[in-house]
Parts: C-alpha cells; sequence; structure tokens
C-alpha cells in the first residue's frame, strides 16, 4: 500500500520573495545585538548588529558590518530574499520541465548571462537550483531541461561562490561527486 505525503503546509518559496521588503520584514523576528570586533570607538557600545530569523521558512541571516542599525537590517532582509532562493527548492511538476517552461532568461533563451549585481540574478539561481534538484543534480539533464549547454550552465553555477557551494550540496544529497571548479 502506498501513501502520499502530507501536503507541506508552508506557502512556497515564490509566495516569501514576491513580498515587498517591510512584508518579509515584518514575518522575521528581529534580533539586535552589540557585535565583537573591530569597527571604532563606538563599534562595542551600541547594539547595531542584526539576526533576522524567519520562522516560516526556518532561515536565519545577520548583517554586522556597519555601525548603522538601519543598513545592517537594510542588508539583513536582502540576505534574507537571497536565502529564500538559495536555500528552499520550489518543485517543479514533471509536466512543466520543458525548456519553454523553465527559461531562466526569457529575453535571450539559451544563456544564463546574468550578473549576481542583476536583480533577476538571484530568481533566475533559484529556478536553476530547483531544476537541477528536479533532474537528481544531474548537470547535463538539468542543462537540457534549461535549454543550455552544460558548460554554461557549470559557468552561471560558478558565478557565485554560494550558488556553487549550494549546487554541490545537491550533488552531495543525490550520491553524486562535487563539481570541479574550472576557475
Amino acid at each position: 500500500m502506498t501513501t502520499t505525503p502530507p501536503p507541506d503546509p508552508r506557502p512556497s518559496r515564490s509566495t516569501w520573495a514576491a513580498l515587498a521588503e517591510p512584508q518579509l520584514l515584518a514575518q522575521c523576528e528581529v534580533d539586535t545585538y552589540r557585535a565583537s570586533g573591530p569597527g571604532g570607538q563606538k563599534r562595542n557600545k551600541t547594539s547595531s548588529a542584526v539576526r533576522l530569523r524567519h520562522p516560516p521558512s526556518g532561515l536565519l541571516v545577520i548583517a554586522e558590518e556597519s555601525r548603522s542599525q538601519h543598513e545592517n537590517k537594510a542588508k539583513a532582509v536582502r540576505r534574507l530574499w537571497q536565502a529564500l532562493f538559495l536555500h528552499l527548492r520550489d518543485p517543479l511538476p514533471p509536466d512543466a520541465l520543458t525548456p519553454e517552461a523553465v527559461a531562466a532568461h526569457p529575453d535571450h533563451p539559451g544563456t544564463l548571462d546574468l550578473s549576481a549585481k542583476n536583480p533577476r540574478f538571484w530568481p533566475a539561481a533559484g529556478l536553476v537550483l530547483d531544476v537541477l534538484a528536479a533532474a537528481e543534480a544531474r548537470v547535463s539533464d538539468a542543462a537540457a531541461l534549461l535549454g543550455v549547454s552544460t558548460g554554461h550552465l557549470i559557468d552561471f553555477l560558478q558565478s557565485d561562490p554560494k550558488v556553487w557551494q549550494e549546487a554541490n550540496r545537491l550533488r552531495a544529497a543525490a550520491g553524486h561527486r562535487p563539481l570541479k571548479s574550472g576557475q
């Protein structure tokens, strides 16, 4: 007898990623604290470091490099948004796994030319990692589903160290060897 697992009660990553910064921040538990380390006379006298806990997703991010609590809070929200794409996988329905349905760069099919500074980079990285997970971490299969070459996909994964690390984590979980960096 086969049983189907209960549906995941958490909303999908795309639900959280679509929220404006104030809405995402409203879902978080915000802690401020004094950061240790260098940074001048006021560094250890003000509680400027920020830790955000996002209970719905289980993610935690920190920002403590600025002496301004407001700057650190803004950085932490951006890091949380990035972490949503980096660490949470949205399952792709089997019938959606076609190159047209998962085009990461709709303006230029067959390419993933996005800089990490481009605002579309993290959503594209999340989609690429979703496809990689759906392809059981086989890079050649994921590249075919995305409609790009294997080399192009590997170049995209290498464009950000955290994306590269997550791709290799997915590969290890699927029982594959880590990808070797060509840089």
